[in-house]
Protein backbone atom coordinates (compact mmCIF):
# COMPACT_ATOMS: atom_id res chain seq x y z
CA UNK A 1 0.00 0.00 0.00
CA UNK A 2 0.81 3.39 -0.35
CA UNK A 3 0.31 5.95 2.09
CA UNK A 4 1.46 9.18 0.63
CA UNK A 5 -1.52 12.04 -0.43
CA UNK A 6 -3.34 10.95 -3.46
CA UNK A 7 -4.21 14.37 -5.33
CA UNK A 8 -6.97 13.11 -7.55
CA UNK A 9 -8.26 11.53 -3.92
CA UNK A 10 -8.11 14.76 -1.93
CA UNK A 11 -9.34 16.78 -4.47
CA UNK A 12 -12.72 14.53 -4.91
CA UNK A 13 -12.24 14.66 -1.16
CA UNK A 14 -12.86 18.42 -1.16
CA UNK A 15 -15.37 18.45 -4.04
CA UNK A 16 -17.42 16.00 -1.94
CA UNK A 17 -17.45 17.99 1.45
CA UNK A 18 -18.31 21.33 -1.20
CA UNK A 19 -21.48 19.48 -2.03
CA UNK A 20 -22.14 18.58 1.77
CA UNK A 21 -21.88 22.24 2.56
CA UNK A 22 -24.46 23.19 -0.38
CA UNK A 23 -27.09 20.95 -0.27
CA UNK A 24 -27.45 18.61 3.15
CA UNK A 25 -29.89 20.26 5.20
CA UNK A 26 -29.13 21.66 8.09
CA UNK A 27 -32.20 19.61 10.10
CA UNK A 28 -30.50 16.39 8.51
CA UNK A 29 -27.48 17.21 9.34
CA UNK A 30 -28.41 17.88 13.29
CA UNK A 31 -30.27 14.76 13.53
CA UNK A 32 -27.53 12.63 12.12
CA UNK A 33 -24.95 14.27 14.42
CA UNK A 34 -26.85 13.59 17.30
CA UNK A 35 -27.06 10.33 16.29
CA UNK A 36 -30.41 9.89 15.83
CA UNK A 37 -31.69 7.08 13.50
CA UNK A 38 -33.32 8.70 10.17
CA UNK A 39 -36.50 8.34 9.23
CA UNK A 40 -37.81 6.96 5.89
CA UNK A 41 -38.78 11.16 5.16
CA UNK A 42 -34.94 11.92 5.78
CA UNK A 43 -33.75 8.60 3.97
CA UNK A 44 -35.83 9.08 0.91
CA UNK A 45 -35.52 12.93 0.38
CA UNK A 46 -31.38 12.89 0.34
CA UNK A 47 -31.35 9.56 -2.03
CA UNK A 48 -33.84 12.35 -4.57
CA UNK A 49 -31.42 15.51 -3.98
CA UNK A 50 -28.01 12.67 -3.99
CA UNK A 51 -29.77 11.20 -7.54
CA UNK A 52 -31.11 15.02 -9.15
CA UNK A 53 -28.18 16.97 -8.03
CA UNK A 54 -25.19 14.61 -9.11
CA UNK A 55 -26.42 11.04 -10.16
CA UNK A 56 -24.58 9.96 -6.87
CA UNK A 57 -27.61 8.08 -4.91
CA UNK A 58 -26.26 4.14 -5.85
CA UNK A 59 -22.47 5.00 -6.24
CA UNK A 60 -21.53 1.65 -6.22
CA UNK A 61 -23.91 0.12 -8.58
CA UNK A 62 -22.78 -1.03 -12.13
CA UNK A 63 -22.42 2.00 -14.05
CA UNK A 64 -25.46 0.89 -16.55
CA UNK A 65 -27.51 1.22 -13.80
CA UNK A 66 -27.00 4.40 -12.45
CA UNK A 67 -23.56 4.01 -10.97
CA UNK A 68 -20.63 6.20 -11.05
CA UNK A 69 -17.61 4.41 -11.96
CA UNK A 70 -16.06 5.37 -8.71
CA UNK A 71 -12.66 3.89 -7.24
CA UNK A 72 -13.30 1.88 -4.22
CA UNK A 73 -11.09 4.64 -2.09
CA UNK A 74 -13.68 7.05 -4.05
CA UNK A 75 -16.22 5.71 -2.12
CA UNK A 76 -15.06 4.62 0.74
CA UNK A 77 -14.47 8.94 0.68
CA UNK A 78 -18.06 9.99 0.20
CA UNK A 79 -19.26 7.44 2.88
CA UNK A 80 -16.76 8.25 5.34
CA UNK A 81 -17.71 12.62 4.67
CA UNK A 82 -21.49 12.05 4.42
CA UNK A 83 -21.25 10.28 7.98
CA UNK A 84 -19.06 13.19 9.40
CA UNK A 85 -21.61 15.46 8.26
CA UNK A 86 -23.95 13.65 9.34
CA UNK A 87 -26.40 13.19 5.93
CA UNK A 88 -28.90 10.16 7.12
CA UNK A 89 -27.77 7.05 5.16
CA UNK A 90 -30.38 6.48 2.22
CA UNK A 91 -32.77 3.67 2.43
CA UNK A 92 -29.68 0.73 2.63
CA UNK A 93 -32.13 -2.12 2.11
CA UNK A 94 -33.09 -1.15 -1.25
CA UNK A 95 -29.52 0.71 -2.48
CA UNK A 96 -26.55 -1.15 -0.31
CA UNK A 97 -28.33 -4.69 -0.40
CA UNK A 98 -31.50 -5.55 -2.46
CA UNK A 99 -30.19 -3.29 -5.49
CA UNK A 100 -27.00 -5.05 -6.20
CA UNK A 101 -28.37 -8.59 -5.96
CA UNK A 102 -30.82 -7.07 -8.84
CA UNK A 103 -28.12 -5.97 -10.58
CA UNK A 104 -26.22 -8.97 -10.44
CA UNK A 105 -29.06 -11.76 -10.52
CA UNK A 106 -32.46 -10.16 -11.58
CA UNK A 107 -34.57 -10.51 -14.76
CA UNK A 108 -33.89 -7.40 -17.52
CA UNK A 109 -37.69 -6.79 -16.46
CA UNK A 110 -37.18 -6.78 -12.94
CA UNK A 111 -34.13 -4.08 -13.55
CA UNK A 112 -35.92 -1.72 -15.71
CA UNK A 113 -39.23 -2.14 -12.94
CA UNK A 114 -37.46 -2.29 -9.60
CA UNK A 115 -33.91 -0.49 -9.85
CA UNK A 116 -34.62 3.31 -11.32
CA UNK A 117 -36.94 4.07 -8.23
CA UNK A 118 -34.68 2.72 -5.77
CA UNK A 119 -31.95 5.27 -7.64
CA UNK A 120 -34.44 8.07 -7.60
CA UNK A 121 -35.51 7.92 -3.99
CA UNK A 122 -39.16 6.61 -4.65
CA UNK A 123 -39.54 3.65 -2.43
CA UNK A 124 -38.79 2.04 0.61
CA UNK A 125 -37.55 -1.29 0.96
CA UNK A 126 -37.34 -3.34 3.90
CA UNK A 127 -35.88 -6.71 4.69
CA UNK A 128 -37.58 -10.43 5.40
CA UNK A 129 -34.67 -12.27 6.53
CA UNK A 130 -35.02 -13.16 10.57
CA UNK A 131 -37.87 -15.48 12.10
CA UNK A 132 -38.46 -16.20 15.41
CA UNK A 133 -36.86 -19.34 15.54
CA UNK A 134 -34.16 -18.53 12.52
CA UNK A 135 -32.49 -15.22 13.88
CA UNK A 136 -28.62 -15.76 13.09
CA UNK A 137 -29.48 -19.71 11.84
CA UNK A 138 -30.83 -17.77 9.05
CA UNK A 139 -31.29 -21.30 6.77
CA UNK A 140 -33.50 -22.75 9.45
CA UNK A 141 -36.31 -20.45 8.33
CA UNK A 142 -39.78 -21.86 7.91
CA UNK A 143 -41.92 -19.15 6.17
CA UNK A 144 -42.95 -20.94 3.11
CA UNK A 145 -44.04 -20.41 -0.67
CA UNK A 146 -45.72 -22.62 -2.60
CA UNK A 147 -46.11 -22.21 -6.30
CA UNK A 148 -50.15 -21.99 -7.33
CA UNK A 149 -50.43 -21.27 -11.31
CA UNK A 150 -48.08 -17.85 -11.75
CA UNK A 151 -48.10 -16.97 -8.23
CA UNK A 152 -46.34 -18.03 -5.38
CA UNK A 153 -48.42 -18.23 -1.85
CA UNK A 154 -46.48 -17.08 1.00
CA UNK A 155 -47.33 -18.48 4.74
CA UNK A 156 -44.78 -17.03 7.81
CA UNK A 157 -43.32 -14.69 9.99
CA UNK A 158 -40.44 -12.77 9.83
CA UNK A 159 -39.19 -10.59 13.18
CA UNK A 160 -36.99 -7.95 14.18
CA UNK A 161 -37.41 -5.80 11.05
CA UNK A 162 -35.28 -2.69 10.17
CA UNK A 163 -37.89 -0.02 9.44
CA UNK A 164 -40.71 -2.32 8.70
CA UNK A 165 -43.32 0.22 9.57
CA UNK A 166 -42.39 2.21 6.61
CA UNK A 167 -41.52 -0.54 4.03
CA UNK A 168 -43.38 -0.27 0.97
CA UNK A 169 -41.70 -3.36 -0.47
CA UNK A 170 -39.99 -6.12 0.20
CA UNK A 171 -37.08 -8.95 -0.33
CA UNK A 172 -37.79 -12.01 1.32
CA UNK A 173 -36.66 -15.41 1.80
CA UNK A 174 -38.94 -18.04 1.41
CA UNK A 175 -38.87 -22.10 1.86
CA UNK A 176 -40.14 -23.02 -1.48
CA UNK A 177 -38.68 -27.01 -1.34
CA UNK A 178 -39.32 -28.42 2.43
CA UNK A 179 -37.60 -31.78 1.63
CA UNK A 180 -34.11 -30.37 0.39
CA UNK A 181 -31.13 -29.51 3.05
CA UNK A 182 -31.66 -26.08 4.76
CA UNK A 183 -30.20 -24.23 2.47
CA UNK A 184 -31.00 -26.16 -0.79
CA UNK A 185 -34.92 -25.32 -0.40
CA UNK A 186 -34.79 -21.58 -0.52
CA UNK A 187 -35.91 -18.67 -2.80
CA UNK A 188 -35.54 -14.82 -3.14
CA UNK A 189 -38.91 -13.23 -3.68
CA UNK A 190 -39.99 -9.72 -3.86
CA UNK A 191 -43.30 -8.64 -2.45
CA UNK A 192 -45.28 -5.54 -2.29
CA UNK A 193 -45.82 -4.67 1.58
CA UNK A 194 -49.73 -3.57 0.22
CA UNK A 195 -50.70 -7.19 -1.09
CA UNK A 196 -53.73 -8.35 1.20
CA UNK A 197 -52.39 -10.52 3.66
CA UNK A 198 -49.57 -8.60 4.84
CA UNK A 199 -49.52 -7.04 7.93
CA UNK A 200 -46.65 -5.07 10.28
CA UNK A 201 -46.19 -4.80 13.68
CA UNK A 202 -43.98 -2.12 14.93
CA UNK A 203 -41.99 -3.16 18.16
CA UNK A 204 -41.45 -0.72 20.78
CA UNK A 205 -37.17 -0.73 21.71
CA UNK A 206 -36.22 0.63 24.88
CA UNK A 207 -35.49 4.20 24.22
CA UNK A 208 -39.61 4.20 22.99
CA UNK A 209 -38.27 3.73 19.32
CA UNK A 210 -40.54 1.50 16.31
CA UNK A 211 -37.40 1.02 14.29
CA UNK A 212 -38.30 -2.30 14.03
CA UNK A 213 -41.12 -4.62 13.34
CA UNK A 214 -42.64 -8.30 12.88
CA UNK A 215 -44.00 -8.70 9.90
CA UNK A 216 -47.33 -11.60 9.06
CA UNK A 217 -48.02 -13.50 5.85
CA UNK A 218 -51.21 -14.80 5.69
CA UNK A 219 -51.78 -16.58 1.96
CA UNK A 220 -50.09 -13.67 0.41
CA UNK A 221 -49.99 -14.07 -3.52
CA UNK A 222 -47.22 -13.08 -4.92
CA UNK A 223 -46.46 -13.28 -9.13
CA UNK A 224 -44.00 -15.76 -9.76
CA UNK A 225 -42.01 -13.27 -12.09
CA UNK A 226 -40.94 -11.43 -8.84
CA UNK A 227 -38.84 -14.33 -7.90
CA UNK A 228 -35.37 -13.19 -8.46
CA UNK A 229 -33.04 -15.94 -9.95
CA UNK A 230 -33.81 -19.64 -10.12
CA UNK A 231 -36.21 -21.25 -7.71
CA UNK A 232 -33.95 -22.54 -4.71
CA UNK A 233 -31.50 -21.08 -5.32
CA UNK A 234 -32.19 -18.21 -2.92
CA UNK A 235 -29.22 -19.33 -0.83
CA UNK A 236 -26.41 -17.95 -2.79
CA UNK A 237 -28.08 -14.72 -3.53
CA UNK A 238 -28.38 -14.35 0.47
CA UNK A 239 -24.41 -15.18 0.58
CA UNK A 240 -24.19 -12.37 -1.76
CA UNK A 241 -25.89 -9.84 -0.31
CA UNK A 242 -24.72 -10.72 3.48
CA UNK A 243 -21.12 -9.99 2.17
CA UNK A 244 -22.16 -6.60 1.16
CA UNK A 245 -24.16 -6.03 4.93
CA UNK A 246 -21.81 -7.54 7.11
CA UNK A 247 -18.76 -5.41 5.02
CA UNK A 248 -20.70 -2.63 5.65
CA UNK A 249 -21.77 -2.85 9.36
CA UNK A 250 -18.74 -3.54 10.53
CA UNK A 251 -16.37 -1.30 9.07
CA UNK A 252 -18.43 1.64 9.42
CA UNK A 253 -15.19 3.51 10.26
CA UNK A 254 -16.72 7.10 9.70
CA UNK A 255 -18.82 6.67 12.31
CA UNK A 256 -16.34 5.44 15.11
CA UNK A 257 -14.00 8.35 14.18
CA UNK A 258 -16.94 10.52 14.38
CA UNK A 259 -17.72 9.21 18.18
CA UNK A 260 -14.04 10.27 18.87
CA UNK A 261 -14.32 13.32 18.15
CA UNK A 262 -17.43 14.06 19.59
CA UNK A 263 -16.20 12.36 23.10
CA UNK A 264 -12.74 14.92 22.83
CA UNK A 265 -15.12 18.07 21.97
CA UNK A 266 -17.61 17.19 24.81
CA UNK A 267 -14.94 15.69 27.28
CA UNK A 268 -13.22 19.12 26.68
CA UNK A 269 -16.25 20.90 27.91
CA UNK A 270 -17.16 18.34 30.89
CA UNK A 271 -15.38 18.65 33.80
CA UNK A 272 -14.15 15.91 36.52
CA UNK A 273 -13.60 18.03 39.57
CA UNK A 274 -11.45 21.06 38.86
CA UNK A 275 -10.54 19.74 35.55
CA UNK A 276 -12.02 19.34 32.22
CA UNK A 277 -12.55 15.39 31.86
CA UNK A 278 -10.30 15.15 28.95
CA UNK A 279 -7.78 15.70 31.49
CA UNK A 280 -8.55 12.60 33.42
CA UNK A 281 -5.68 10.71 33.09
CA UNK A 282 -7.51 7.40 33.49
CA UNK A 283 -10.22 8.83 31.09
CA UNK A 284 -7.36 10.38 28.68
CA UNK A 285 -5.70 6.47 28.75
CA UNK A 286 -8.67 4.51 27.81
CA UNK A 287 -9.90 7.09 24.86
CA UNK A 288 -6.27 6.68 23.36
CA UNK A 289 -6.47 2.97 23.68
CA UNK A 290 -9.72 3.58 21.70
CA UNK A 291 -7.95 5.47 19.27
CA UNK A 292 -5.81 2.70 18.43
CA UNK A 293 -8.29 0.26 17.76
CA UNK A 294 -9.68 2.77 15.33
CA UNK A 295 -6.93 3.40 13.68
CA UNK A 296 -6.24 -0.06 13.57
CA UNK A 297 -9.65 -0.88 11.86
CA UNK A 298 -9.35 2.26 9.78
CA UNK A 299 -6.29 0.69 8.04
CA UNK A 300 -7.77 -3.12 7.76
CA UNK A 301 -10.82 -1.39 5.95
CA UNK A 302 -7.46 0.57 3.45
CA UNK A 303 -6.45 -2.57 3.04
CA UNK A 304 -9.33 -4.53 1.84
CA UNK A 305 -9.70 -1.34 -0.31
CA UNK A 306 -6.63 -1.78 -1.79
CA UNK A 307 -6.32 -5.42 -2.63
CA UNK A 308 -10.35 -5.75 -3.75
CA UNK A 309 -11.25 -9.20 -1.74
CA UNK A 310 -14.11 -11.01 -2.81
CA UNK A 311 -15.54 -13.71 -1.92
CA UNK A 312 -13.47 -16.20 -3.63
CA UNK A 313 -10.13 -14.86 -1.92
CA UNK A 314 -11.54 -14.89 1.62
CA UNK A 315 -13.86 -12.12 1.85
CA UNK A 316 -16.25 -13.38 3.67
CA UNK A 317 -13.88 -14.22 6.24
CA UNK A 318 -12.97 -10.67 6.37
CA UNK A 319 -16.09 -9.17 5.85
CA UNK A 320 -16.74 -11.09 9.39
CA UNK A 321 -13.74 -9.76 11.24
CA UNK A 322 -14.90 -6.20 10.27
CA UNK A 323 -17.98 -6.86 11.40
CA UNK A 324 -16.58 -8.10 14.92
CA UNK A 325 -14.15 -5.58 15.14
CA UNK A 326 -16.63 -3.03 13.90
CA UNK A 327 -19.75 -4.01 16.48
CA UNK A 328 -16.84 -4.15 19.45
CA UNK A 329 -16.20 -0.75 19.14
CA UNK A 330 -19.30 0.55 18.58
CA UNK A 331 -20.48 -0.16 21.91
CA UNK A 332 -17.33 0.86 23.32
CA UNK A 333 -17.65 4.12 21.87
CA UNK A 334 -21.10 4.84 22.55
CA UNK A 335 -20.60 4.13 26.11
CA UNK A 336 -17.85 6.07 26.64
CA UNK A 337 -19.93 9.13 24.96
CA UNK A 338 -23.18 8.56 27.25
CA UNK A 339 -20.53 8.20 30.46
CA UNK A 340 -19.53 11.71 29.17
CA UNK A 341 -22.89 13.05 30.25
CA UNK A 342 -22.59 12.26 34.04
CA UNK A 343 -25.72 12.47 35.88
CA UNK A 344 -27.95 13.52 32.76
CA UNK A 345 -26.87 10.01 31.08
CA UNK A 346 -29.60 8.23 32.27
CA UNK A 347 -31.88 10.60 30.99
CA UNK A 348 -34.58 10.41 28.13
CA UNK A 349 -33.91 12.75 25.13
CA UNK A 350 -37.20 11.62 22.64
CA UNK A 351 -36.22 11.18 19.18
CA UNK A 352 -37.30 13.89 16.92
CA UNK A 353 -38.47 11.49 14.12
CA UNK A 354 -40.82 9.65 16.47
CA UNK A 355 -42.32 12.64 18.81
CA UNK A 356 -41.81 15.15 15.81
CA UNK A 357 -44.47 17.41 18.27
CA UNK A 358 -41.94 17.95 20.81
CA UNK A 359 -39.00 19.09 17.85
CA UNK A 360 -37.97 22.36 18.77
CA UNK A 361 -38.08 21.88 22.84
CA UNK A 362 -35.40 22.40 25.43
CA UNK A 363 -34.20 19.79 27.64
CA UNK A 364 -32.27 19.41 30.65
CA UNK A 365 -28.46 18.30 30.72
CA UNK A 366 -26.16 19.82 28.14
CA UNK A 367 -27.67 20.83 24.52
CA UNK A 368 -25.27 17.88 22.71
CA UNK A 369 -27.14 15.68 24.96
CA UNK A 370 -29.76 14.08 22.90
CA UNK A 371 -29.35 11.44 20.76
CA UNK A 372 -26.48 9.82 22.52
CA UNK A 373 -28.14 7.89 24.96
CA UNK A 374 -30.47 6.51 21.51
CA UNK A 375 -27.36 5.55 20.00
CA UNK A 376 -25.96 3.95 22.88
CA UNK A 377 -29.27 1.53 22.52
CA UNK A 378 -29.44 1.13 18.88
CA UNK A 379 -25.47 0.13 19.03
CA UNK A 380 -26.12 -3.12 21.70
CA UNK A 381 -27.79 -4.75 19.08
CA UNK A 382 -24.54 -4.56 16.85
CA UNK A 383 -23.15 -7.37 17.78
CA UNK A 384 -26.44 -9.29 16.80
CA UNK A 385 -27.93 -7.80 13.56
CA UNK A 386 -26.17 -8.32 10.37
CA UNK A 387 -25.26 -12.11 11.99
CA UNK A 388 -24.25 -12.48 15.21
CA UNK A 389 -20.91 -12.13 16.77
CA UNK A 390 -20.70 -15.88 17.68
CA UNK A 391 -21.73 -16.91 14.25
CA UNK A 392 -19.29 -14.54 12.80
CA UNK A 393 -16.40 -16.27 14.54
CA UNK A 394 -17.64 -19.68 13.22
CA UNK A 395 -17.33 -17.87 9.89
CA UNK A 396 -13.80 -16.75 10.34
CA UNK A 397 -12.45 -20.60 11.91
CA UNK A 398 -14.00 -22.38 9.22
CA UNK A 399 -12.66 -19.70 6.47
CA UNK A 400 -9.22 -19.19 7.92
CA UNK A 401 -8.66 -21.79 9.73
CA UNK A 402 -10.92 -25.01 8.66
CA UNK A 403 -12.28 -25.52 12.01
Amino acid sequence: MNFQPNAANEAFREEVRAFLREHLPADMAWRGQQGYLPGDDDSLKWTRILHETRGWSVPFWPREYGGTDWTAEQRYIFEEECYLAGAPSPNQQGVTLMGPVICEFGTEEQKCRFLPPIQKGEVYWVQGFSEPEAGSDLASLRTTAIRDGDHYIVNGQKIWTSNGIWGEWCFLLVRTDPEAKPQKGISFLLVDMKTPGVTVRPITSLDGSNHLAEMFFDNVRVPAENLVGEVNKGWGYTKFLLFNERAFLGAESPALKRYLAKIRRYASQERAGRQPLIQDPVFANRLAEYELEVLAIDMAVKRVLHLGVNEQTGGMAIGSMLKVRGSELHQKLTEMLVEVLGDYGPVHYPDPNEERELRGRSFVGPDFAPGLGAELFYRRACSIYGGAAEVQRNIIAKALFGL
